[in-house]
């Protein structure tokens, strides 16, 4: 019984970098939650997500995304939309900075934040329109056949593969979950509501031609041995299948929580609206007065 449960703990693939940076943040959120409030539901979502990744990429589980195209499609779909998603709705990143200590805060976050570096990654990287296409080219790409075949045969482009997953993720929620008003916040509340809607549409679309397929795209899987003995079609079926219905409700998941932050903006006043007399001159026309 513990050799099997062992079995399923174990990392299929050791990475010394993957178990610091979850580490660190996990000690991080810990000790900022007992500087600063955090509430239950905040939690909750912050641990299942980080749980999530977890056992993604560093458990057994690992081995049959190596060895199976739909197991692989739920690792994506797990690492690129569901867990990303929920570390950001529980809004870490008050947490996150309280769990620095204040020298780190003063002496070393501060001075990153304001280097030249750290402001060209964000103007490029943190660009809405930018985020948005990695957000959706990172899936595609890595399902066409040739690329999925290298990230299988090379151990170095099969973890940049899950990285790029799990970054552009964060990335691409963390735009369109922010709290904030625009500006400060790059996106404009009405387009993060929108936003998933657009990124779907080619998901939906590549996941409807791998599940049509008639032929063996992924043939990688066979040569790597298939973790399962059923017929090669429905595996590339249910896994287009996958990429298709779950990932799509997901993202429609997301719309809904920045369709609420919209809201609650509203609410407060704190969405700027251009004042009628300047849209009237705008347009030429005279103001309406009440």
């Amino acid at each position: 019984m513990l050799s099997t449960l062992l079995k399923w703990v174990v990392p299929w693939e050791f990475s010394w970098v993957f178990l610091l940076t979850f580490l660190v943040s996990c000690v991080l959120y810990v000790r900022g939650c007992r500087r600063v409030p955090v509430s239950l539901g905040r939690r909750i979502a912050f641990w299942t997500g980080m749980a999530i990744i977890y056992l993604s990429l560093h458990t057994y589980l690992d081995y049959f995304a190596e060895h199976e195209f739909f197991m692989h499609r739920i690792q994506q779909v797990l690492l690129h939309h569901l867990a990303p998603l929920l570390v950001v709705a529980s809004y870490p990143g008050p947490a996150l900075r309280a769990g620095l200590p204040l020298r780190w805060r003063v002496g070393l976050l501060r001075p990153i934040l304001r280097s030249w570096p750290w402001r060209l990654f964000s103007a490029v990287f943190l660009n809405p329109a930018v985020a948005t296409i990695l957000f959706v080219a990172f899936i595609i790409v890595w399902l066409i056949p040739a690329m999925q075949t290298l990230a299988m045969l090379d151990w170095r482009i099969y973890r940049f593969m899950n990285w790029s997953m799990i970054i552009s993720g964060f990335i691409y929620w963390w735009l369109v979950l922010d709290h904030r008003p625009h500006p400060p916040g790059r996106m404009v509340a009405g387009v993060r509501v929108l936003s998933p809607g657009i990124t779907m549409s080619p998901q939906i679309l590549a996941g409807a031609i791998v599940t049509f397929s008639k032929s063996d795209l992924y043939p990688i899987f066979e040569l790597c041995g298939r973790a399962f003995t059923f017929n090669v079609l429905t595996g590339q079926l249910v896994g287009g299948v996958i990429m298709w219905v779950p990932a799509a409700i997901i993202e429609s998941i997301g719309g809904l929580l920045a369709l609420r932050q919209w809201l609650q903006l509203s609410r407060r006043g704190r969405i700027r609206r251009k004042p009628r007399v300047l849209v009237a001159r705008r347009t030429g026309n005279a103001p309406v007065r009440p």
